[in-house]
């Protein structure tokens, strides 16, 4: 683990930084779905809620990332991720999510500490990123069911991802759902995401989980992190 007194590269760690949300982007037909979702169900109620994003904080923890390491969650919307980056110290956040109504009801549970996060309204595909050290994606790539839309993806996590960045990607497993949220859904092995990632990037742990929903069923995950080459 490098010092905590230092970030990613080396050097000396700043204050922590206030962010206000990114502005907003056109409409597009994800994010009418996705704003629907997020207006008609309580974040504790959508299937992929969790109270705590256990294997995610997990993987991150061995990641060896310091406090000051920038971390984005793609797709983060209104998940608890967040609550336990900053309880653990974080102080360079950022999620994105397409739906402004789950970025809102996450600003809303921090309360004032939500100034330490910069909160961006968009999809993966077109928006402006920050640089970051570590990407965090869990069921957000599992909805690409187009082959392009897999490679603008691609090229956006290596156009934001730091030399030696990690990546932490969550999905649907083989034996996982074929739907979610009345979409399609992609099913992914750790080899399955290997390959879409390719040569850059190496495979350094996998894991599977058991997601219980808040209706008592069962959807298999499939964990992994991998590190850039």
């Amino acid at each position: 683990m490098q010092d905590a007194d230092l970030d990613p590269r080396g050097e000396a760690a700043q204050p922590p930084r206030r962010h206000t949300p990114a502005m907003t982007a056109p409409p597009t037909s994800a994010k009418v779905h996705w704003e629907q979702v997020y207006s008609s169900k309580d974040p504790t109620e959508v299937s992929w809620y969790q109270e705590h994003a256990a294997s995610s904080l997990t993987q991150i923890q061995r990641s060896g990332l310091p406090r000051q390491g920038a971390i984005i969650d793609v797709g983060g919307g209104a998940s608890t991720l967040v609550d336990d980056l900053l309880e653990r110290g974080f102080v360079d956040l950022s999620v994105l999510d397409v739906a402004g109504t789950a970025l809102a009801a996450a600003r809303a549970r921090q309360g004032p500490r939500a100034t330490q996060v910069r909160w961006i309204e968009g999809d993966v595909l077109t928006a402006e990123l920050p640089p970051v050290d570590l990407w965090h994606d869990r069921a957000v790539l599992h909805f690409l069911t187009d082959p392009q839309d897999r490679s603008h993806y691609v090229h956006q996590l290596e156009s934001s991802l730091r030399p030696a960045g990690h990546v932490i990607l969550a999905t649907f497993a083989p034996d996982g759902p074929q739907r979610c949220s009345g979409l399609p859904v992609m099913r992914y092995s750790a080899d399955d995401l290997a390959d879409l990632l390719g040569p850059r990037f190496e495979l350094v742990e996998t894991e599977r989980e058991e997601h219980r929903t808040p209706l008592g069923t069962v959807q298999a995950f499939t964990y992994t992190r991998f590190v850039r080459t």
